[in-house]
């Protein structure tokens, strides 16, 4: 079986903007692709989990979804570092009404664990919403790890198994 380090993308992966789908707007977290580097020499299949209600709320189509996740995945690919999937849930309950995909539930990460042979007990999940981390908990990952992106987080009552100021501080932690 797998492992895999499953990352959110806005908040995570690039810094966080509202219904960000332009690459002009696109700006990745420094470290990303180091951390990224680290957990793909490890073993681990990277895989991108992402809620888009912002195709759900017409404020971008499917089209300018695929088109920035082209462009996401070729950065990626420029440094040597193979995403193994993009999963994505274009839904929002109030405009599309409730679906299996969107976190916090598990519908992507079983998903990928179906595609993949994943060993979700050997897998990490990094979000930056606690709806990330339920999501994970809710599949079965018992490595959940916070990241601060700008979202509230009450850090007593989190159930991250840890808090960090960015991705590029989760190599220190594994």
């Amino acid at each position: 079986m797998n492992k895999a380090l499953f990352l959110d993308r806005d908040g995570v992966i690039n810094i966080e903007k509202e219904y960000l789908y332009k690459i002009t707007d696109f700006e990745f977290i420094e470290g990303l692709f180091d951390t990224c580097q680290y957990f793909q020499d490890k073993g681990y299949l990277l895989i991108i989990i992402t809620n888009q209600a912002g195709i759900a709320r017409g404020k971008y189509t499917e089209k300018n979804f695929e088109t920035l996740n082209q462009w996401m995945l070729q950065q990626f690919t420029l440094k040597d570092i193979l995403i193994s999937k993009v999963y994505h849930c274009p839904h929002h309950p109030e405009f599309t009404g409730t679906c299996a995909c969107r976190k916090p539930n598990s519908g992507m990460i079983i998903q990928a664990q179906q595609a993949f042979n994943l060993d979700l007990t050997k897998s990490i999940l990094v979000g930056d919403k606690e709806g990330d981390i339920q999501a994970g908990i809710n599949a079965g990952i018992s490595q959940n790890i916070l990241v601060r992106s700008g979202h509230p987080i009450d850090e007593a009552h989190s159930k991250a198994i840890s808090i960090l100021d960015s991705i590029k501080n989760l190599a220190a932690v594994f």
